[in-house]
């Protein structure tokens, strides 16, 4: 066994990927009520819309099949009649949001996520984008983002969301091997990647990503090279390019369209990621965080240069900002000193929001020390190094997380100064492992049961 294959025996454990802390299983459902959950909103709202504005992430849920990769809450159906009831009620969402706020929410980065935006015609996205707009101001260099599906995003989808001020579009390639395509029930040539990729450069999009997925049933390491080598050809602006996170065990019959047989083993998915890495490296890509690559000329690489790289539900953002209001069935609000997700299903949703109601039915109030650790692990995910030089970053506990860091030092992980820690090049694929010493929550209270996917 070589010196990284070691490495992965060792440190391939089920650990958190950290767009929240605390992680989702440690919420403290008996200290959450809407109510305390509206206070913060109010709070945080006071503190931080003048200055830098909040973000809004929308779910729209629908897809007209299902992916079996996909770990995303969604509803399959084929009726588009769907569409306009779930825009009023996210709209009226909306609504119950700003009778809380003082005044009007500037947006600074506003993102519509699935499910399938696409699935949605482009008058009905402009219904909901022109809703959202009529009660907000937009905040100087926002930033209005989508997912869409290659094969079937039209012309007239970006080109409406392009005239709603939609500069940056990411689609899901995953792989372009056909086997491994129908294993994950997610047929799309080459062809219709590049087709959309062109048309939303020719209506002017500024920033185009691909998302590709390494671990996937049936999927080997020269499908990952045939993949970046197609990617190539289009050279999108940026690329997140991620392990598949295998939890049949939450998300049900989802994702057993293959058995455990059919995945890669461990050391096949780090020489995945290994090459794949390499490749992009020499294609011009620089790696941002954990996942993420990007051209020197996209805005989430100029975002890690200037140290103002952000990490939330939405992954890696090129803009922080204190709030973000999750939107639609299922989505979860973060207020930085709160986290609130909404119901998961469609008909609750309705009903609540038929009463006047927010429709979160759990969340998490962060103590002192819950924002200190926060504060950390969003330090190391988003530019690899964390420090306590101000008091206020200090912790009780923080000793015995040296301690328990000790061990990586050793392995060449990180490099432990008097007040700071810095994770190495070497160390970086391991990062979520440097956040679980910090991660109190866990620490003090280990899963009984899996919770997370392996960390490699």
């Amino acid at each position: 066994m070589g010196m990284t294959s070691k490495l992965i025996h060792k440190y391939n454990i089920a650990g958190p990927r950290y767009t929240s802390y605390p992680t989702v299983p440690y919420w403290e459902a008996d200290t959450f009520s809407a109510l305390a959950w509206q206070d913060n909103v109010q709070t945080s709202f006071t503190e931080s819309n003048a200055h830098e504005g909040l973000s809004i992430y929308i779910h729209l849920p629908f897809c007209e099949s299902l992916c079996t990769f996909c770990g995303c809450n969604k509803r399959i159906t084929k009726r588009h009649e769907v569409e306009e009831p779930y825009i009023n009620y996210v709209l009226k969402e909306w609504a119950l949001y700003c009778e809380l706020f003082e005044g009007k929410p500037h947006i600074k980065e506003l993102h519509l996520g699935g499910g399938t935006p696409t699935f949605f015609s482009p008058e009905n996205l402009q219904t909901l984008i022109t809703g959202i707009l009529e009660k907000s101001t937009l905040a100087s260099q926002y930033e209005f983002s989508f997912e869409g599906h290659p094969n079937n995003t039209t012309r007239e989808h970006l080109q409406t969301l392009y005239d709603l001020g939609f500069r940056r579009v990411s689609f899901g390639v995953q792989d372009y091997n056909l086997r491994v395509q129908m294993a994950i029930h997610r047929i799309q040539p080459f062809e219709n990647v590049q087709t959309v990729t062109n048309t939303a450069r020719e209506v002017g999009y500024t920033s185009v990503g691909h998302d590709i997925i390494f671990g996937l049933p049936f999927q080997t390491v020269a499908h990952v090279q045939e993949t970046i080598e197609k990617t190539k050809l289009l050279q999108p602006d940026r690329i997140a390019f991620y392990s598949y996170a295998h939890v049949p065990w939450i998300k049900g019959n989802g994702q057993r369209g293959f058995h455990d047989s059919d995945l890669p083993t461990a050391t096949v998915k780090r020489q995945q990621y290994e090459l794949g890495k390499q490749l992009l490296s020499e294609m011009g890509y620089h790696e941002i965080g954990m996942d993420h690559f990007a051209l020197s000329t996209d805005s989430l690489y100029q975002a890690m240069q200037r140290q103002t790289l952000h990490r939330n539900f939405m992954g890696y953002t090129a803009s922080k900002t204190q709030m973000m209001i999750g939107l639609g069935v299922s989505a979860i609000s973060d207020s930085w000193y709160g986290f609130a997700q909404n119901v998961k299903d469609l008909s609750s949703y309705y009903q609540l929001l038929d009463e006047n109601e927010i429709p979160v039915y759990r969340g998490h109030i962060l103590t002192q020390e819950d924002v200190v650790v926060r504060t950390h692990i969003l330090n190391l995910m988003c530019h690899f190094e964390t420090s306590w030089q101000d008091d206020a970053l200090c912790f009780d506990e923080l000793p015995d997380v040296l301690i328990k860091l000790q061990e990586m030092e050793t392995d060449g992980l990180i490099a432990i100064h008097s007040k700071a820690i810095q994770v190495t090049e070497k160390g970086q694929p391991f990062v979520r492992n440097v956040c679980m010493a910090f991660d109190r929550r866990l620490q003090r209270q280990q899963p009984k049961t899996q919770l997370f996917s392996m960390t490699v």
